[in-house]
């Protein structure tokens, strides 16, 4: 088990400075065109892919960082250059996540390549779990996965909601019922390979920020995939089940569900996601009071300005260490005994909405225009208490987990 630190080695060092150069130099110029445009900047997917920041060799060196605080510092370099360009960059992580928290080692090495391509031809992979009717209340879900023993084949049929590339993915990995009576407990997840008959993109959702990355809808009408496409296979499966239908009868509690797992894994990078948010919205506020002067002074001479950043250095500051505990425990195995994934994830995404807030303020009337950063990282800010576990939900998982209650 790695020591938990704050201090990145030099090889750390070294790639945060390259991917904060290449959040510099190359995500934010392309920012406000890409907002504007709300389509998938597929010209900076290429160029992250050429200079190995898109590619599965980078996304594992980062994942499987002993310290735990690669991807955490990943994200939020890249994050901090603009969040929606950088959704488009690390969204097919999720869906990679779905397969290295369920899937086989043959699983792995067959799909987690497709879902990146290459530097000539860029694919992108999709994570579709919510629903339109199920989006929190994961046991609600609908779509159903229905094995068809004489083919070994699964028939999956549903529709997907708030799917990050969902339609535009080369790979879809999707969390379907497999029994019903079992709930949250009865989820499994699949791979539908590219091209599959029956998979379709609903609508394209126009959104209030993150709108360089791509969400829709992603419909599910007799998708037929092989046996060998569900994540960690049939008899991992059947297993599973029959404990799950033991305890139940038994009036037991506590049998992770597919989805819940690729979130557990995910939480805290959404979190460095919100560190990297706020940092920016901070660092364009600092500077804008530095050098904004009225009644003859920099702004920041007035105690309300000051006070203000105060605040904000504070929080991000601590929404980091948060997130980097957090990400240190995940990957040394420490059980999150007190829901700190659920706290990083909920205590970093607060503080991008109120810094980046905050920052407006600063900044004034300018900072309600779009010719400065702020109101788009604001707009931006705002889908982090909503997306993998809202806030409130984060907040019922981690007074659950404090006191002792389950978690249904």
């Amino acid at each position: 088990m790695a020591e938990f630190t704050m201090e990145l080695n030099d090889e750390q060092k070294e790639v945060r400075d390259w991917l904060h150069g290449f959040a510099a130099d190359v995500i934010r110029p392309a920012a406000a065109e890409w907002d504007e445009r709300e389509e998938t900047p597929w010209p900076v997917i290429q160029e992250a892919a050429k200079v190995g920041i898109y590619s599965l060799d980078f996304y594992a060196q980062q994942y499987f960082d002993a310290s735990g605080l690669g991807i955490p510092m990943a994200m939020e370099e890249l994050f901090w250059g603009d969040a929606g360009i950088a959704l488009s960059i690390v969204g097919t992580g999720l869906a990679a996540v779905g397969v290295l928290a369920n899937g086989t080692e043959e699983q792995i090495g067959t799909w987690i390549p497709q879902m990146y391509g290459d530097p000539n031809d860029v694919k992108v992979a999709a994570f579709c779990s919510s629903e339109p009717d199920a989006g929190s209340d994961v046991s609600s879900m609908r779509t159903r996965a229905v094995y068809d023993e004489a083919k070994d084949e699964w028939v999956l049929d549903g529709t997907k909601t708030w799917a990050t590339n969902g339609g535009i993915a080369n790979v879809h990995v999707v969390v379907a019922v497999v029994d019903p009576e079992l709930g949250s407990k009865g989820h499994a997840s699949f791979i539908v390979p590219p091209n599959t008959p029956g998979l379709s993109q609903g609508q394209k959702f126009k959104k209030h920020g993150i709108r360089a990355s791509h969400t829709a809808e992603v419909v599910l009408d007799g998708v037929r995939v092989p046996g060998s496409c569900l994540l960690g296979g049939k008899e991992k499966l059947d297993e599973r089940l029959a404990r799950a239908r033991e305890r139940a009868r038994k009036g037991g509690e506590r049998v992770k569900n597919a989805a819940m797992a690729t979130f557990e894994a995910s939480r805290p990078a959404v979190g460095a996601m919100a560190v990297g948010t706020a940092r920016a919205a901070y660092e364009v506020a600092l500077d804008y009071a530095r050098t904004r002067e009225q009644f003859g002074r920099p702004i920041i001479d007035n105690q309300g300005v000051a006070f203000q950043l105060a605040d904000m250095a504070t929080q991000v500051d601590a929404a980091r260490l948060m997130v980097w505990r957090a990400s240190w425990m995940a990957v040394n195995g420490k059980p999150f005994t007190a829901a700190e994934g659920s706290m990083s994830k909920l205590f970093a995404s607060e503080t991008a909405k109120k810094v980046t807030a905050q920052a407006i303020q600063i900044l004034g009337g300018n900072g309600y225009t779009r010719e400065y950063p702020v109101e788009r990282m604001h707009r931006d800010a705002a889908i982090y208490t909503i997306f993998e576990g809202t806030s409130e939900i984060q907040r019922l998982v981690i007074s659950r987990t404090i006191s002792g209650l389950p978690l249904r």
